[in-house]
């Protein structure tokens, strides 16, 4: 990927430097927690804004949140058909916004827009892991059939612009994180239970399966996963993408560690062994080539499956590293807190980052963790937590926490129920603006729904959007904060204002062979 990160590095850091601060301590000047936060200026960052943004909706209660979402939703419908898109049926090509064009005489003989519903049915497919070590994910399946259920209940299902009502059925299977299981649960879901679309998560699951989804034309929409292969619009363009970019993340620690650690200064990583943990790896190592600060970086690996880190842990902690980087996902994140404070390495580091997958309270807080975690660091990806207790009386939070509790769950059992929510609400939008299109809920229409959002969540900060734009914007989520745990609070406080790089990310043409950009 080096190719694209050191591009990338190049027009990132001056935003990052921008929306950052300073102070004489070489800490951000300031820091918020929970409060709305600015977003850094198109000047600093050295874009302009190319689309009109939607408003951002502001609600008191469900119903008024509702209808903000429906004026997004309105929104979006109404810039395609004034742009004339859909499908050429001279040339059976699909057209779309910023160049973004599929030719649909590439999909299987037999192909059909509209498999995987009836009239009265969505069938959704999902593989996530909901055993081993992020066994804990299952609660995002658990969340997402509480957000159906109450669709469905509510209003019915989705009711299209032909005038059908279905509701919305999610075909939910585990692969344990394991892309060799995840192949076959795919073919489950495509050749026996025949899905309209469905979503995978984890890197190196999806880059299994996604050019299978891509060659049976079935919309893989927000894929959780932020490695840059899932913003191809022109090879892949059924997959996209949900969170921010890992080597933008990485990209973030980097500048960050250059404006506030001496020069000379070793980094330390633990990294997990897989597509996942790489991404982060060489996004950070691009960065660290690229400049000219002189950065160490050490460091270790582990596999996905192994029950502890701690040999690894004690290995890095042994090179006295000025900053360590958790470069995993799921149990392994709260293994690495608790053996910091264990071995020493939380009073040696003088910075200790969490990657954004496990920003969760549900990993990092006090009922997991004790009190370890004060201190440590995250590019957080904007992701809002429903437990965050200084977010307790955010109108949508309320809303997402009554629905779980209605579906017999509890929000404080885990955090991952809250990201339920906030992959699962752009999931559903997308397919509520498809449904609205000329001629209802297609497979195309849903395409040309997910390369035209323009979406205030409100599972994310404010300052950052669900946005894409055809072929030139193919990533959905591209801002985030920075921000340092407080123990006593319970929360992330925001260092410094949001980082805003919206599109920024060029499309990716994964070289798998190279694992780099094309």
């Amino acid at each position: 990927m080096r190719r694209q990160h050191l591009g990338a590095c190049a027009l990132l850091v001056a935003v990052v430097a921008a929306a950052c601060g300073s102070g004489d301590d070489g800490e951000a000047a300031s820091a918020t927690t929970g409060a709305p936060a600015s977003t850094a200026s198109t000047e600093a960052s050295g874009t302009t804004a190319a689309r009109a943004t939607a408003s951002t909706v502001e609600a008191t209660n469900t119903d008024e949140l509702e209808a903000g979402w429906k004026a997004q939703r309105d929104a979006v419908v109404e810039e395609l058909e004034a742009g004339g898109y859909g499908i050429d049926t001279a040339t059976n090509t699909l057209n779309g916004p910023a160049g973004f064009t599929v030719d649909l005489n590439g999909c299987p003989a037999g192909w059909s827009n509209t498999e995987g519903l009836t009239d009265d049915e969505i069938k959704i497919g999902q593989t996530l892991s909901q055993s081993g070590n992020t066994a804990d994910f299952g609660n995002m399946t658990r969340a997402w059939i509480a957000y159906m259920d109450y669709i469905n209940e509510k209003f019915g299902g989705i009711t299209d612009s032909t005038g059908k009502t279905r509701k919305l059925t999610l075909v939910h299977k585990d692969d344990a994180y394991d892309p060799a299981r995840t192949i076959p649960l795919v073919d489950e879901l495509l050749d026996s239970d025949r899905v309209f679309a469905l979503t995978t998560s984890g890197s190196a699951n999806t880059l299994r399966t996604y050019d299978k989804t891509n060659q049976r034309c079935v919309p893989h929409a927000f894929v959780w996963t932020g490695h840059p292969a899932f913003g191809d619009p022109v090879n892949h363009p059924w997959t996209m993408g949900s969170v921010l970019g890992y080597a933008t993340e990485a990209i973030i620690w980097g500048s960050y560690m250059e404006r506030t650690l001496p020069e000379g200064a070793k980094v330390a990583a633990l990294v997990m062994n897989n597509d996942f943990g790489q991404s982060y790896l060489d996004g950070l190592t691009a960065f660290i080539e690229g400049s000219d600060h002189g950065f160490q970086l050490v460091t270790e690996t582990f596999e996905p499956t192994a029950p502890t880190i701690n040999n690894e842990m004690t290995t890095l902690a042994a090179e006295d590293p000025d900053a360590f980087i958790m470069m995993a996902t799921g149990t392994p994140c709260s293994q690495a807190i608790t053996d910091a404070a264990e071995i020493g390495l939380a009073d040696t580091a003088e910075q200790l980052w969490q990657p954004s997958v496990c920003k969760p309270l549900s990993l990092v807080g006090r009922d997991k963790v004790g009190d370890a975690s004060d201190g440590w660091l995250i590019v957080g990806g904007g992701q809002i937590d429903i437990n965050d207790p200084t977010r307790a009386e955010d109108p949508a939070i309320v809303w997402a926490k009554d629905l779980l509790r209605e579906a017999g769950l509890d929000p404080m059992s885990s955090s991952n129920l809250g990201a339920g929510f906030f992959l699962g609400w752009p999931h559903i939008e997308t397919i509520r603006i498809a449904a609205q299109l000329d001629g209802g809920l297609t497979r195309t229409n849903m395409l040309l729904a997910m390369r035209s959002l323009d979406l205030d969540s409100p599972f994310l900060l404010e300052g950052i959007r669900v946005n894409t734009d055809g072929a030139e914007d193919a990533y959905p989520i591209e801002g985030s904060e920075i921000a340092r745990f407080d123990s006593a609070q319970q929360t992330w406080a925001q260092i410094g204002d949001i980082i805003d790089l919206s599109g920024q990310s060029p499309p990716c043409a994964w070289d798998s062979s190279q694992s780099v950009c094309g």
